[in-house]
């Protein structure tokens, strides 16, 4: 494997932003597989709520990490990065081109750059965290979280609490803020890295944003959701879109303003992702709606001829 001849596309961007159906263009005209870079995804049994590709799309080109493990798995983006790296090897061994799509941000940084070992769990220190937010909820964590590290409080999945309590506890137990953790070192990576985000004017987003949680109760979300209900504990299932459909089976909220509950925290996580990701330089920003010129601007980077490609360091 060398540098020269080997490249992981990675396609990048806010919820969606029409990530999957470019991914899948750019795969067939590499003859690519594609890696899943989302932390929702690689769950079983959650098809509808975490919009993973449909079963056209999977025919079509083969998937990795798309609901290859169960629900109560944990799998962190340390897990991933290991696994990741172990596949690419295998892949690049066949294929001069893989591609790699999604929108956690942390899962596609520790797969592109590394991640320094983040401190051993201090169980003490967590069962503390934990009461605090099952006495007090999520607010006061959060703000511990803007003091000790603004810049992961800004983009931070807020409803993920255990997200939150975790980078709370790094905070705490290292001295340190928990983004230091993915910014200490850079890894050497042995193939070229191209970025592409997909680029849409903010509104055109949000209606996308909007008609695509329609769409997802038309096609079962809610039935999708009552099947994961005696799960809602699981950290896997403590994300926008089942979060809010479980307060309405507990009778907290009526069945429609939990879907323009959905609606909403859905755009404010893609203005968190977007916040995440415009803070790299070598993303090629783009619209992603002609693929070709997509592609033609990947066989640029490829090619030395514009700045945003870079080898792993």
């Amino acid at each position: 494997m060398t540098t020269s001849t080997k490249t992981l596309i990675v396609i990048l961007g806010p919820t969606g932003s029409g990530k999957t159906d470019l991914s899948i263009r750019v795969a067939e005209y590499y003859g690519s597989p594609i890696l899943s870079a989302d932390s929702r995804q690689v769950f079983r049994g959650m098809p509808i709520g975490t919009a993973q590709p449909d079963a056209g799309q999977l025919s079509a080109v083969r998937h990795y990490f798309i609901a290859d493990r169960d629900v109560n798995v944990s799998f962190s983006c340390g897990d991933y990065e290991q696994e990741a790296l172990k596949l690419l090897q295998e892949l690049f061994q066949t294929h001069d081109v893989i591609v790699v799509v999604g929108g956690s941000g942390l899962y596609i940084d520790a797969l592109c750059d590394g991640m320094d070992d983040l401190p051993p769990v201090d169980s003490a220190l967590r069962k503390r965290l934990v009461k605090q937010f099952e006495r007090e909820g999520l607010a006061p964590l959060l703000e511990i979280l803007e003091r000790l590290d603004p810049e992961y409080y800004a983009t931070v999945d807020r409803s993920n609490p255990q997200r939150v309590v975790r980078a709370v506890e790094v905070c705490l137990q290292s001295g340190r803020p928990y983004t230091s953790f993915r910014k200490g070192r850079q890894s050497r990576r042995d193939f070229r890295i191209v970025k592409i985000g997909t680029d849409l004017p903010r509104e055109v987003l949000y209606d996308r944003i909007n008609r695509r949680v329609d769409a997802m109760m038309v096609a079962g979300l809610e039935q999708e959701a009552r099947k994961l209900y005696p799960y809602r504990a699981l950290n896997a299932l403590r994300t926008v879109g089942y979060r809010e459909l479980f307060d309405y089976f507990e009778g907290k909220c009526s069945l429609g303003e939990a879907v323009e509950l959905v609606k909403r925290n859905t755009r404010r996580y893609a203005k968190r992702q977007l916040t995440w990701f415009r803070k790299d330089d070598s993303i090629l920003w783009i619209n992603p709606g002609d693929p070709d010129k997509v592609i033609m601007e990947i066989e640029k980077m490829r090619n030395g001829e514009v700045r945003n490609a870079r080898f792993g360091m």
